[in-house]
């Protein structure tokens, strides 16, 4: 069975790393970079400011913790299960397209830029209830994950690994927030 998933994760990376263009190369590498989504991020900080106003220094505290938290356990698992990244994989790095050669660290499971934006999606999900705040969150979260099968870093399993542990991660600290004594409803 797992020899089956691993042969079909394979598969499915060459066949979604396969369709390039010079405009979504350029795209791609945009969407999978982290300053370039700064102004994103100002504008969330400022929406949690004005929608929970004394609250938001420690929602935005959680936050951050929530991140360190995926992404400190997105590196323990890459480190842990030391699975290569397919453009270092002997049997297909060299059938992987790279865009401007970049291929990332040795090992890809499971993807921190996943676990990372599924769960700051998530957590603003479950903090505001607002369906098209979702909906642009969620979109944002699937878009940075799939530049990473694009530009070969990632297997889909290794995306599909990092947007549960970001879910399970924002799920746990938006539970453990609700739950703390004192807190006031928003």
């Amino acid at each position: 069975m797992v020899e089956y998933l691993v042969k079909t994760d394979k598969e499915w990376l060459l066949w979604l790393n396969d369709h390039h263009t010079p405009f979504f190369d350029r795209l791609m590498v945009t969407i999978s970079g982290r300053a370039e989504w700064i102004p994103l991020y100002v504008a969330l900080l400022a929406l949690i400011i004005w929608r929970f106003r004394k609250q938001s220094a420690w929602i935005i505290l959680i936050m951050v913790i929530m991140i360190l938290l995926s992404d400190q356990a997105a590196n323990l698992l890459k480190n842990g299960l030391q699975r290569p990244r397919p453009c270092r994989d002997p049997e297909i790095g060299h059938l992987v397209h790279l865009v401007n050669g970049y291929c990332g660290g040795a090992y890809g499971f499971v993807s921190g830029h996943a676990a990372n934006s599924f769960a700051l999606a998530t957590f603003v999900t479950l903090l505001f209830r607002n369906i098209w705040l979702s909906v642009v969150m969620l979109t944002w979260a699937v878009m940075v994950s799939y530049s990473r099968i694009y530009l070969g870093v990632h297997y889909p399993g290794d995306i599909l690994g990092g947007a549960l542990l970001g879910i399970m991660a924002a799920w746990m600290i938006y539970y453990v927030w609700r739950h703390l004594p004192g807190r006031k409803s928003p």
